[in-house]
């Protein structure tokens, strides 16, 4: 990973989704849904195990997937992806990708584990072309658990209700991942050279629900739309911008 600057803190490395989880689709069909064009050169910024990444191989003509896990490329590379999709490992500093060489990027909840926003940002807008695209999902703040979870003293459930409404130095003292505003992130990729296009709160997938009937009679009614105009019912917040000429 990069190195950490002293004002800085180190937030925990993000957690793969599995192939099974019910995200992983409604991701994909948000990005189809709000993403001006496909085709060309997709890279995945924080692909983990691939399994969200390989939802898009029928749209685009080569994809990268890169990823600073080692563990993460090597289970991507044991499933054996076609020939037009290739797994990276990369140091977290500039990715492997040579400047305005692929036409769109998408990053699901990796920017809130990263060392540095501004950075990974930055070289996010180097290697897309000019009015190429961007689709990434970050954690929202407003959703009454902290998604990511939190190492509080003397709690052994880290998952604690309305943990990340707290104010950012305090949630970032204990919390293992960052969390957004929706205006937060948008100023983020508007001062990186974005144009944002789309800023919408995603409905809680439940994939972590355990009850299987209670889980399944939410995502029949409450949390049925893949997107929600009501904070409090959204895990995450998409925003789809395009690169400034």
């Amino acid at each position: 990973m990069t190195n950490q600057p002293d004002n800085q803190r180190t937030f925990a490395l993000g957690k793969p989704a599995e192939s099974t989880d019910f995200i992983l689709e409604r991701r994909y069909r948000l990005v189809r849904r709000h993403a001006p064009t496909m085709g060309g050169t997709l890279l995945d910024y924080g692909c983990g195990n691939g399994s969200q990444t390989l939802r898009f191989q029928e749209d685009f003509d080569t994809i990268i997937g890169a990823d600073v896990v080692p563990e993460h490329i090597e289970a991507f590379e044991a499933g054996q992806p076609p020939a037009t999709v290739h797994p990276v490992l990369y140091d977290g500093d500039r990715l492997p990708v040579e400047d305005q060489s692929v036409d769109a990027v998408v990053s699901f909840e990796v920017l809130e584990h990263v060392t540095d926003e501004q950075v990974s940002l930055a070289e996010i807008h180097r290697v897309i072309r000019p009015g190429g695209w961007v689709a990434m999902t970050v954690p929202n703040r407003w959703w009454i658990f902290e998604t990511h979870g939190a190492d509080l003293p003397l709690l052994p459930w880290n998952r604690v209700p309305l943990f990340s409404w707290l104010p950012t130095a305090l949630h970032d003292r204990w919390a293992r991942a960052r969390i957004y505003r929706r205006r937060q992130i948008v100023t983020l990729l508007e001062d990186a050279g974005f144009e944002v296009t789309t800023a919408r709160y995603v409905t809680a997938p439940l994939d972590v629900l355990r009850w299987k009937g209670l889980r399944d009679w939410l995502r029949s009614t409450l949390f049925k739309a893949d997107l929600t105009s009501i904070p409090f019912q959204a895990t995450a917040i998409l925003v789809v911008a395009r690169r400034r000429p």
